[in-house]
């Protein structure tokens, strides 16, 4: 099913489901519509979006607000922050185009520092499924969990049939003991082809889809970090904040000492351009990813 098929389903089990936007309908089309006065649009008002769902919860509401993400996260923060993050109301916010699938777009619209943002709330929880499918398996639980939530949306096919979803639990999709791939989000495809051209080169890779990096599977993270020769972080976000850093905190925190490469955006924004040229660009294809691992792994033998 689409998101907003999944969506429209759930709403129409449960009356309490508001979906909202900040006129932004393209994850949600068909679904003004079908949900009549439960379907609000604030207009291009994005603190507006938080401030009206942080009321309809406050009633008993479970509403779902869809926005360009470097907007809901950015110039509605200190929203978020205070009218859902410290009451901890149930508030879901979708954020559209997150990261490298703003392609076209310069800086002003590239959140790359969502999660950054949104996980430094108390009480807000995030998500960052790998692909269309991986959302889906998502949707029904995080709309029961009576947690407020980022989702970084993603509508990418999926490459792999994947497991069930439960909230704080990372999805192990191979198993290796040479190298350890942690990805979150949208550049999943790029590292599961990644693993299967390093596997091909006689590497044993271990692929971890770590779907919620709030709150974050600690126990997976360690047990790769200890049984792979090389720990490598993919996403397409800052290397500061993101999954690179919840890593290295980890790490910090149960004192353990692994070799660890960071994959993502180093403190700068990507050149617009269609999405496979962006993937190459800032060497974030499967090839790309790839190739610096194993000259990370080379470098590290010859020590």
């Amino acid at each position: 099913m689409t998101y907003a098929a999944t969506l429209g389903a759930l709403a129409a089990a449960d009356e309490r489901v508001v979906v909202l936007t900040a006129e932004n309908r393209v994850p949600v089309q068909g679904l003004p519509a079908r949900l009549g006065a439960r379907f609000v649009d604030t207009g291009i008002a994005e603190q507006t979006l938080v401030g009206v769902s942080a009321g309809l919860a406050l009633r008993g509401r479970i509403p779902v607000a869809h926005a360009l993400a470097a907007f809901l996260t950015m110039r509605a923060f200190e929203f978020i922050r205070t009218d859902v993050g410290v009451p901890a109301l149930p508030v879901k916010l979708v954020g559209y185009v997150p990261g490298i699938l703003s392609t076209a777009n310069g800086p002003t619209h590239q959140a790359l520092e969502d999660v950054a943002l949104m996980r430094g709330i108390p009480n807000v929880r995030v998500l960052c499924p790998a692909d269309a499918e991986d959302l889906d398996l998502a949707l029904a639980t995080v709309l029961a969990d009576p947690a407020p939530w980022y989702i970084r949306y993603v509508d990418r096919p999926a490459v792999v049939r994947h497991a069930t979803f439960d909230v704080g639990r990372a999805e192990v999709v191979r198993r290796g003991t040479d190298i350890g791939l942690l990805v979150a989000g949208t550049l999943f495809q790029e590292a599961h082809a990644a693993a299967a051209l390093l596997a091909e080169q006689g590497f044993s890779v271990r692929l971890v889809n770590v779907r919620t990096l709030k709150p974050v599977d600690e126990e997976t993270l360690i047990a790769t970090a200890e049984t792979t020769r090389l720990l490598v972080t993919i996403e397409d976000h800052f290397v500061t904040g993101g999954l690179y850093s919840i890593v290295t905190e980890i790490l910090a925190r149960h004192r353990l000492v692994t070799p660890l490469l960071p994959i993502g955006l180093d403190d700068r924004w990507f050149t617009p351009a269609p999405l496979d040229r962006v993937l190459e660009n800032e060497r974030l294809g499967a090839g790309h990813i790839a190739a610096r691992v194993a000259a990370a792994l080379e470098r590290r033998h010859a020590r």
